[in-house]
């Protein structure tokens, strides 16, 4: 396609940026925040909010570290109220720049 071999040394950032492709790990990460605040706005009670609230079986849990829940990544970049900071569509949209940039958010 581009005719370039390994031994010519040029950064895959410079190549995706000839093949207008985009990176995995940013589309991934602004689709699931996307998605997170969809889920914050939505008004009624629906599986998908039910699910992203539950907080899990009380009791005993396995050994070892608990996994790491699907909120958890967003409440570690844009605080444990980000529920409600969804609620607002252009400061969202804001974060969103900030999140996906860098994977977490330094400071709101």
């Amino acid at each position: 396609m581009l005719n370039i071999k390994k031994i010519n040394k040029i950064l895959h950032t410079k190549i995706r940026g000839i093949t207008k492709a985009t990176n995995a790990l940013t589309f991934a990460q602004k689709r699931k925040w996307q998605w997170a605040g969809h889920v914050a706005r939505m008004t009624d009670k629906r599986w998908t909010t039910r699910v992203t609230q539950w907080n899990g079986p009380s009791g005993k849990r396995r050994r070892g570290r608990p996994l790491t829940r699907w909120e958890e990544d967003l409440k570690r970049s844009a605080g444990s109220d980000w529920y409600f900071i969804a609620q607002d569509r252009q400061k969202w949209a804001f974060l969103e720049e900030a999140f996906t940039q860098t994977g977490i958010l330094v400071d709101q």
